[in-house]
């Protein structure tokens, strides 16, 4: 008995090494001057098997993936406060422009069609024109067929419209209620400005300058028995994102978060009860958790992630695992990192109509 004992303490004591060896193969091969710079929350990326390396390395070649949609949050600073927001403001550094015009280069080189600029608040740099900047450069050097912005809004003046507006395929505004009063508890508002009435004029002006309209909204404690049919029907967006309230270590959930997401989760029965509420909106594209974590929706089905320094993120365990900026190392040896399943991508209509000169659309 006590030698069967022995043979079974010397077995997880194996393991446990073996474990530790991996991580720290991990750090070593993530210590460089960029990635100290990360917030101490990301997990650092490493292989999770005792797989030779070599072998390891020929099997990614042989499947890498192509960057066909990339989401790019090249900030993470906001000026809402929205409490289940999962890429807060942990820092406020943002690449220098002609550095990410060299990284969005690359990655059209290797196979990127949608480039879709993200945050944080993509408008509060520069006041739009970093932003501005990099959408004509993807329109008109790299000529894209997708070029798209997720905003608050909030910031949006029409002069960008007049100076940009010809090189967006896609608007993307976040709105989570109809009823200021409930804006405000979600955080999604600044000083006295109505969320409401300037998303309508926002509206109007993707109108005027041909640009399709879209909305995001997360259904969260707050919302989730509001009756947007009407509302929605009425603003007649392209795409309407219904996403339900997502829980990310680190971010919105945990010790190092900078949010505290749980008051607005939601269960998947009150979820399903708000898309039932809605099915006769022709425009709705549901995410439920339960269909995110079947799918591995955040690195197969939406998009590419790609921080402010030019990392992918691998978000298939429930956190953000960086991989080596693409500007040091380039796109193929990142993007074996990311966790993109490509084949899973198209299978589950990540790709679609997305070039608003083929949307036909009556603006």
């Amino acid at each position: 008995m006590q030698l069967v004992l022995l043979s079974r303490l010397l077995s997880v004591g194996r393991a446990v090494l073996a474990a530790l060896r991996g991580r720290l193969g991990a750090l070593c091969w993530s210590l460089t001057p960029l990635s100290l710079s990360l917030p101490l929350s990301l997990p650092l990326p490493g292989w999770r098997d005792s797989t030779p390396r070599p072998q390891r390395e020929q099997e990614w070649d042989e499947t890498l993936p192509t960057p066909t949609s990339v989401n790019y949050h090249f900030t993470r600073r906001c000026n809402y406060e929205c409490g289940f927001c999962f890429h807060t403001a942990k820092t406020s550094f943002v690449l220098p422009l002609e550095e990410a015009k060299r990284g969005l280069a690359m990655l059209k080189e290797a196979g990127m069609e949608k480039i879709n600029f993200s945050g944080g608040e993509p408008f509060i740099q520069d006041r739009g024109e970093f932003v501005g900047k990099l959408v004509q450069f993807c329109k008109q050097e790299l000529e894209l067929p997708s070029v798209s912005i997720v905003s608050n809004g909030s910031l949006i003046k029409k002069q960008w419209f007049e100076k940009y507006g010809e090189y967006l395929d896609i608007l993307a505004i976040s709105c989570d209620s109809f009823d200021e009063e409930v804006n405000v508890l979600i955080g999604r508002r600044q000083g006295k400005k109505n969320h409401v009435e300037n998303l309508h004029k926002l509206r109007q002006w993707c109108r005027e300058y041909a640009v399709a309209f879209k909305i995001n909204s997360v259904i969260n404690r707050f919302n989730v028995e509001e009756d947007m049919n009407e509302q929605i029907k009425a603003l007649n967006p392209v795409r309407w994102k219904v996403f339900q309230c997502l829980l990310i270590e680190g971010e919105n959930s945990g010790e190092d978060a900078l949010r505290e997401a749980e008051k607005f989760v939601i269960s998947d029965e009150d979820f399903d009860r708000f898309l039932d509420r809605h099915k006769d909106v022709s425009c709705l594209v549901p995410e439920s958790n339960q269909k995110l974590f079947q799918i591995d929706f955040l690195t197969s089905y939406h998009l590419i992630y790609l921080t402010f320094q030019m990392r992918f993120l691998n978000c298939r365990n429930g956190r953000k695992e960086p991989s080596k900026s693409i500007l040091d190392v380039g796109v193929e040896a990142a993007i074996k990192f990311s966790g993109f399943d490509e084949k899973m991508f198209l299978k589950r209509g990540g790709k679609y109509v997305w070039n608003k000169a083929d949307m036909k659309l009556d603006w």
